[in-house]
């Protein structure tokens, strides 16, 4: 197969939801239709001590949520499908911002019963800005919720997404029978079993057939009817275009841990999915499918497995063909590198790959030379946008409880603020080290895996900041009179760069009306 072939065989998309959706729930059940494993893991069932495939890290076990992007690719009717199953809690959302820029398209997980909720608006937001394919999954059909029509207008109104529903329930919670499948005109009856077969499928051409009633039950297919005549005078159908521009969304029902609903998702998504995208840099617009190779570094994760230390890049290919053991040009650093161990993932599980594709996401074996960020080429010099960190919002000293371990500790702050989980700030005035994050479960997060996989322990001390911001000037005689007017409140990031750690809003407007000539900045892309 060739280059080009490969290409379009790539559906490469992220899946996104507020916690508890099923999102974790909904990646395992994606796998199992892909063939990618056998059993699915139970995220929060003490009875099942299997852990979901997605959420490898103990902590992510422990407490039954997802703290770290994961990445997994199977085959499925001859497409290439490579997930990024996201953290949905609020304290990991940077993580999901910079992985929303790997992917060609979205699936949004929402929960029958709560509906839109706030993390999904600000996620989805992400998307619409970049004009990211969406479609939209309701989960949890099984349980009583929220009228289908009234979910219809909230994910219009709270998300700004123009929604053409592909399937639709009939029933829901007690009374659940299973969905009719817009798409393609078939029913599909439910049962609470967890493994939606296909003799559970029935093709219904005609919905006035008399069979209808004989299989939901006369009342829910008189409901059914009525409802579906509505769907078609209310909802577009359809245009496959307008999806893929970003302009409509279809939505699909289901019950993710019944294994319902899922596999029409799977069977619509890989025929209407975008393959990869044209990607943005500094210099141009990147094709995919131009021949030189190119990609850039979205993730860095150390101590995938703790036992052999092992750090890994996570890199989106973009365009061209990546090969193992070729010398690529690293662009920050402008110096060749190559790979021997390129890997491709099933969660924590590895493989080595000889060659990659643009949509591709593999692991690179690194040693401390990338940040996120980072692009490697063929030998042009390009730098892909839109990968920010964005301005802490909670603040704290860190004490290091144990001084014979500083090596550690320092070796672990340094490679943990390299994945993105917080930000590292270094006072000028006295060299004391204060953790930035966007949540508070960031800080819970930083203490367990220093201490689990760096043997370090830590503490931390409160400090009252309000934000931290990126400065940068034209005027060096500026610079250097507000270096000495405001040395307690500056800092210096891990990548030396300076940063006004404000104390209040009111500090940030004074500052920013007293020194005009010094710009400040809430994201590291300015």
């Amino acid at each position: 197969m060739n280059r080009i072939e490969e290409l379009k065989r790539r559906r490469t998309f992220g899946i996104i939801a507020h916690p508890d959706a099923g999102k974790t729930t909904l990646t395992e059940k994606l796998l199992l239709f892909g063939g990618a494993i056998q059993i699915a893991g139970a995220v929060k069932s003490n009875k099942i001590k299997r852990s979901a495939t997605s959420d490898f890290m103990e902590i992510e076990k422990q407490r039954g949520i997802s703290v770290a992007t994961s990445v997994m690719a199977f085959e499925y009717k001859g497409r290439q499908v490579n997930i990024l199953d996201t953290p949905g809690h609020q304290d990991f959302a940077e993580d999901t911002y910079r992985t929303l820029t790997a992917v060609d398209s979205a699936i949004v997980v929402i929960d029958v019963a709560k509906g839109v909720e706030t993390q999904t608006e600000k996620l989805v937001e992400v998307c619409r800005r970049r004009n990211t394919p969406i479609i939209v999954f309701i989960n949890k059909l099984d349980r009583e919720g929220l009228d289908g029509f009234d979910l219809l207008d909230e994910i219009e109104t709270k998300l700004g997404l123009k929604v053409v529903p592909m399937s639709w329930p009939i029933g829901m919670g007690g009374r659940f029978k299973g969905v009719y499948n817009l798409y393609e005109k078939k029913v599909n009856l439910f049962s609470p079993h967890g493994k939606q077969s296909e003799e559970d499928t029935i093709e219904l051409k005609d919905i006035n057939a008399a069979e209808l009633g004989r299989l939901v039950g006369d009342k829910l297919a008189a409901e059914l009817r009525e409802e579906l005549h509505v769907l078609e005078s209310v909802y577009p159908a359809l245009d496959h275009q307008k999806y893929l521009n970003g302009d409509i969304s279809p939505v699909f029902f289901g019950s993710a841990v019944n294994n319902f609903g899922v596999k029409e998702l799977l069977d619509c998504f890989v025929d209407i999915a975008p393959g990869p995208l044209p990607r943005e840099t500094e210099e141009r617009m990147v094709a995919p499918e131009e021949e030189k190779f190119s990609g850039f570094v979205f993730k860095i994760h150390a101590n995938m497995d703790p036992n052999h230390r092992d750090r890994i890049a996570f890199l989106r290919i973009c365009s061209g063909t990546f090969f193992r053991n070729t010398n690529y040009l690293h662009v920050r650093q402008a110096k060749k590198m190559k790979f021997s161990n390129p890997t491709a993932f099933m969660a924590e599980k590895k493989s080595i790959v000889e060659e990659a594709f643009p949509g591709d996401i593999i692991g690179l074996y690194d040693s401390g030379n990338f940040k996120i960020g980072d692009t490697l080429t063929e030998g042009e010099i390009l730098h892909y946008k839109g990968i920010p960190s964005f301005s802490p919002e909670q603040f704290r000293y860190v004490v290091n409880k144990d001084p014979m371990k500083t090596k550690q500790l320092d070796k672990g702050i340094d490679q943990l603020m390299d994945e993105g989980v917080a930000q590292v700030f270094t006072k000028a005035d006295n060299n004391r080290k204060i953790i930035g994050t966007v949540g508070a479960l960031q800080f819970d997060v930083l203490q367990y895996r220093l201490k689990h996989e760096y043997g370090a322990s830590c503490d931390y001390e409160p400090v009252s900041l309000y934000k931290a911001c990126w400065i940068t000037w034209d005027d060096q005689p500026a610079l250097t009179e507000f270096l000495s007017r405001r040395k307690a409140d500056l800092a210096k990031d891990k990548d030396d760069r300076w940063v006004f750690l404000a104390q209040s809003a009111w500090t940030l407007k004074m500052a920013q009306e007293n020194h005009p000539k010094i710009q400040f900045h809430f994201t590291s892309e300015y």
